[in-house]
Order: structure tokens, then sequence, then C-alpha cells
């Protein structure tokens, strides 16, 4: 049995000063991309088309079948970015600081939940604060995502120059951060005219998920992955 081994140039190449790796980056990212489909997915098959239709955010979720993956997969991007360490350079306060304050944002999201549906009686527990406290740390949550992709993924290191590579991926969190940012700013004039606000958080996740998977150099691994399958 012939042992193949990847071409050179489908190596997705790690820098010295990196105190991560590129598999926890994309499972940041990976995360982030399921989410909104596996809610969807999950409250369908378990509570019907009816229900579904009467969800009109993501945190609604946390009163429907999909409770547990709502819950789970904040609590798994939480403890992801609570390891997450960055680069062992004169930035790398800023990335624990972000990345700390979106994985408590992200506990305070499953914890606190937001009020319930219509049609669904409250939680005995539940109190307006709890609701404040949910949208609060949605905010925060998102706002570290818009910094990480319009700030801190963008960084070159100093006395460095940003290679041709680094440019496009640059562009490209640019435009997710950007995305965020609008997402953001939908949701909220939407959430103030009473209307849904499902859609635009689920683009903020995406663009969210597109900015740490490129940053995780999902594109290369995913090539290399081909190449090798191709290759049998």
């Amino acid at each position: 049995m012939v042992k193949l081994t990847p071409e050179p140039e489908s190596k997705v190449e790690e820098r010295p000063d990196d105190l991560s790796d590129h598999a926890h980056r994309q499972l940041i990212g990976y995360v982030g991309l399921v989410l909104p489909f596996a809610l969807i997915v999950i409250a369908l098959a378990r509570d019907g088309v009816e229900r579904w239709k009467e969800l009109t955010s993501i945190s609604a979720y946390y009163y429907t079948g999909g409770v547990a993956a709502f819950v789970g997969m904040l609590v798994s991007l939480a403890l992801f970015l609570f390891t997450y360490r960055g680069y062992r350079n004169e930035y790398h306060w800023a990335d624990r600081a972000a990345a700390v304050t979106a994985a408590i944002a992200a506990l305070g999201v499953a914890f606190f939940p937001t009020v319930a549906p219509h049609s669904v009686p409250a939680l005995s527990w539940w109190h307006p604060r709890t609701g404040v406290l949910h949208h609060v740390f949605a905010v925060v949550l998102f706002t570290m995502f818009a910094v990480f992709a319009l700030f801190l993924f963008r960084i070159t290191p100093r006395g460095k120059q940003a290679s041709t590579d680094k440019q496009w991926r640059n562009h490209a969190y640019l435009v997710c951060g950007l995305a965020i940012v609008g997402s953001m700013i939908w949701a909220g004039i939407e959430a103030y005219g009473g209307g849904p606000i499902f859609l635009p958080e689920s683009v903020a996740l995406v663009a969210f998920a597109v900015s740490w998977l490129i940053k995780g150099k999902a594109h290369k691994t995913i090539a290399s992955v081909a190449r090798s399958l191709t290759a049998r």
C-alpha cells in the first residue's frame, strides 16, 4: 500500500509566532457556519412547520426542540474562544481580550434566554432582566466578531510587508466585518419595528464564520484533502 503525501504547495503553512493553530480557527468558523442551519433543521423535524414559522430570531430557538443544539454550540464556541491565544506579538493582548470577551458573551447568550415566543409559556425563572442581559450579551458577541474581522485579522506584523495572499484575505476580512456591522444595524432596525431578525443574525453569523475559516486557511485544507482524494 503506497502512502500518499500531499504536495509541498498544499501544506497549510504555520507562523512561528502562532500560539493557536489553523484547526482551532476552523473549528470556531464551522460552529458559527453550522449553527443557524442546524437549528432550522432540528426545529422543523421536532416542532413542525407551523411552530417554526413563529420563530423570529436565532435566540427564539431556545424554546424549540433545538435547544440542546443552540446551547451546546454556543458553549462549544465559548470554549474554543476561551482557549484561543492568537499570536506571540505586540497584539497578543488584543487577541486574548477580544476572544475572552466574546467567549463570556457567548455563554451569556446561551444561559440568559430571550423572551419566549407568543405561543410558548414563559419560563418560571425568566425575568425581563434576563431578556435585557441576553440582548446585551448578543450585541457584545457580534461586536467582537466584527472587531476580529475588521481589525485583528487584518493586522500585518510591524516590519513585514503583506503578501499577495495576505492582501486578498484582508479584503475578505473587510467584507465580512462590514457584513457583520451592516447586519447588526439591520437587526436593530427590524427589532425596533417589531420585525423578525433571524435573517440579519444569520448573515452576521455566516460572515463571522467565513472570516474565521479564511483566517484558519480552510480553503487550503479543503484543497489539500480534495487533491489527496483525487490522487487515489
